[in-house]
């Protein structure tokens, strides 16, 4: 039987990643935990994260996560979801800047007071659905049609220019990795568990995926 971990830090949507997964994988074990022998044992290994990335990293840390995830990220399909997916980078602007797990090399941006899109003002935080265009032929996108739409809260981003690892883009006020992907490792901005079908058949294709595009 499959096992998938989702690491539990106390940051993070648990229980509604949890509920989601377990929908879509019959015959999974899905396991919400912070015990490392569990996380290392698990088949696939999934790090959400909600709230200021200061507190999740201080978290990440204290519990040696960032160890963790570097480690199973090696041989294994590791997701990252929303701040899970900034954590995974070099740095963030937030909280006056924090240093990430650093497994990739890109920096995490403000949207700005004062963002605008065709000379209206755009609300931040971004809440809401947009649509994500694909940029990597990717097996995490397998059933996903192109430019289907996804679910965002978040007043922070993954800057997209120039970084090579962007596997699906967005645009509010500035165009922005909604999703970003290297060997074992896909991680997306979106909360897939409140994306409806779009989000149900990304993590079924967790699930299914074996890791490495």
């Amino acid at each position: 039987m499959k096992t998938v971990a989702i690491i539990d830090y106390g940051m993070g949507n648990l229980h509604s990643v949890s509920k989601a997964v377990e929908h879509v994988a019959d015959g999974v074990r899905v396991l919400v935990t912070a015990d490392p022998a569990l996380i290392r044992e698990a088949d696939r290994v999934i790090l959400p994260g909600v709230g200021a990335i200061r507190d999740c990293m201080a978290e990440i840390r204290r519990l040696e996560v960032d160890a963790l995830v570097r480690e199973v990220a090696v041989d294994r399909p590791l997701l990252g979801i929303c701040v899970g997916m900034q954590a995974l980078m070099v740095h963030s602007e937030e909280n006056g800047g924090v240093d990430g797990i650093d497994l990739f090399p890109n920096q995490v941006r403000f949207f700005g007071q004062h963002l605008t899109e065709n000379g209206e003002r755009l609300k931040v935080p971004h809440m809401g659905w947009n649509e994500v265009w694909q940029t990597q032929d990717h097996p995490m996108w397998s059933g996903i049609p192109d430019g289907d739409r996804f679910y965002f809260v978040h007043s922070y981003f993954v800057e997209s220019d120039g970084n090579s690892d962007v596997a699906g883009r967005t645009r509010y006020g500035v165009e922005l990795a909604a999703a970003v992907a290297r060997e074992n490792v896909f991680a997306v901005q979106f909360h897939p568990e409140k994306s409806a079908r779009a989000g149900l058949q990304l993590l079924k294709n967790f699930v299914d995926w074996s890791g490495k595009a």
